[in-house]
C-alpha cells in the first residue's frame, strides 16, 4: 500500500487522548494524517497491553474508518530473532496492519547481530511477503556502521531513519546530510525521515524547527514524513503538533505549488523535469542578461547544474502569492558553493511559467 503525507509514531495509548480510539482517530484526521504508527510490539512480546486489555485493535479500527492508514512498530534487540519475528508476524495479521515498521538501535551494533538480522528479516519476509516494511534507524549511517544496515535494508520497502536534531536547532540541515548519506549506500530505499517532536534533558523541539523539517522534506521530493511522538507533542508542545496539523503537505508533486514544484525539479538534476515547467516562448531574467525559448532555458540550466551549482541540493524557504503570481525565497548547498540569498518571482500563464525573474549569489 502506498504511504503518502504525514504521519505520526505513538508510543503509549493511554498517554494519547486518554486511549480513546474515537479521538485518536478523529485528531488524526483533522491533522491531516494519512498514517499512525503504533508500539504493537517490544522483542518477543506484544505492547499497549494493560490490565490484559490490548488497547491496539479499537484504535486501528477506527482509524480505518477514517480512511488513516494503521501501521506497527516494533523494537527488536536481536537475542531471539525467530521469537521476535515471529511476533510481528502475528501482530500484523491479527490486527490486519497496513505496514510494519521494525526499530533496530544499539543492541543491533553488538558483535553477531548482523546474523541476526538476516535471520530475522528472512522470517519476517517469509511470513509478510505482502506487507510494507520499514527500518527505524539512526539518522547518518555513517555514526554506526557496525548496525546491519544492508541485512535489513535489503527486505525492506522503506527506510525511516530517525532525524533528530537533539541539543541542535539546524533540522533541516541534518535532515539533508540523512538524505545525502542514504542514498550513497547500497541498497537505496526511499526515505520517510522520523522528525522530532519530544522534549529531552531539558533539550525541546520548537515549531520553527519543525517547519524547516517539513519543508526542508518536501523540497527534497520526499513523498512522506513522520514525527515521533503523539504523546509528548499533544501533551507538552502544543505549537509543534499545530505546526504539523497546519502544515499543507502536498505529498503528490501534481498537486503542489508550483513554487514546491520548481524545487523539486531541481532537486531531482533533470533538465527535462526542470523545463517540464516552462511554457515554451518563457522568458527568464537575471541580474545579467534577458533569454526566452526553451532551447535557451535548457542551455542555461545545463549550466547552473554542471557549472554554477553541480550536486546541489535545493530547499524552499517561503512563497507568496496566487494565481498567476509567485514570489518564493530558497537557499542551496552545492559542492561549488552554497547560495543563502536565492530570491525569485514567476508569473504562471496556462499553469506554466511564462515569467522568470531569479536573483542568487554562490559563496565559497
Amino acid at each position: 500500500m502506498p504511504i503518502n503525507g504525514k504521519g505520526f509514531f505513538i508510543w503509549m495509548l493511554p498517554r494519547c487522548e486518554k486511549g480513546d480510539p474515537y479521538a485518536i482517530a478523529h485528531v488524526a484526521k483533522q491533522a491531516g494524517l494519512e498514517y499512525v504508527l503504533i508500539k504493537v510490539a517490544d522483542t518477543q512480546y506484544s505492547y499497549n497491553i494493560y490490565n490484559g486489555v490490548d488497547f491496539v485493535p479499537p484504535v486501528v479500527q477506527q482509524l480505518k474508518a477514517q480512511g488513516i492508514q494503521a501501521w506497527g512498530w516494533h523494537y527488536i534487540k536481536g537475542g531471539n530473532p525467530i521469537a521476535e519475528a515471529n511476533k510481528a508476524i502475528e501482530r500484523v495479521t491479527q490486527l490486519g496492519l497496513d505496514g510494519y515498521v521494525l526499530n533496530a538501535e544499539a543492541e543491533y551494533k553488538e558483535p553477531g547481530k548482523r546474523a541476526a538480522a538476516q535471520t530475522f528479516m528472512q522470517r519476517l519476509r517469509s511470513g509478510l511477503p505482502n506487507t510494507p516494511i520499514a527500518l527505524s534507524s539512526y539518522r547518518y549511517p555513517s555514526y554506526h556502521p557496525q548496525l546491519p544496515w544492508r541485512e535489513f535494508l535489503e527486505r525492506c520497502d522503506f527506510n525511516m531513519p530517525q532525524v533528530y536534531w537533539l541539543h541542535a536547532s539546524n533540522a533541516g540541515a541534518q535532515l539533508r546530510r540523512s538524505v545525502r548519506e542514504f542514498e550513497a549506500r547500497t541498497p537505496f530505499r526511499p526515505i520517510i525521515p522520523t522528525g522530532a517532536a519530544f522534549k529531552e534533558w531539558g533539550w525541546i523541539a520548537t515549531a520553527e524547527q519543525v517547519f524547516d523539517f517539513l519543508q526542508t522534506a518536501e523540497s527534497l521530493n520526499l513523498k512522506s514524513v513522520n514525527f515521533y511522538s503523539w504523546d509528548h507533542a499533544r501533551t507538552y508542545l502544543h505549537n509543534v503538533w499545530d505546526t504539523i496539523k497546519d502544515y499543507p503537505w502536498h505529498g503528490d508533486a501534481e498537486s503542489a505549488d508550483i513554487s514546491s514544484k520548481y524545487i523539486r525539479a531541481l532537486n531531482s538534476h533533470k533538465l527535462d523535469n526542470v523545463l517540464s515547467l516552462y511554457n515554451p516562448n518563457a522568458v527568464h531574467i537575471t541580474s545579467a542578461r534577458s533569454i526566452q525559448g526553451i532551447n535557451s532555458l535548457r542551455t542555461w540550466f545545463n549550466t547552473f547544474f554542471k557549472q554554477l551549482l553541480p550536486n546541489a541540493s535545493f530547499t524552499l524557504t517561503n512563497f507568496l502569492g496566487n494565481g498567476s503570481f509567485r514570489y518564493f525565497t530558497w537557499t542551496a548547498v552545492s559542492t561549488n558553493g552554497s547560495v543563502q540569498n536565492g530570491s525569485d518571482t514567476i508569473g504562471i500563464m496556462d499553469d506554466k511559467i511564462a515569467y522568470h525573474y531569479s536573483f542568487f549569489s554562490v559563496t565559497s
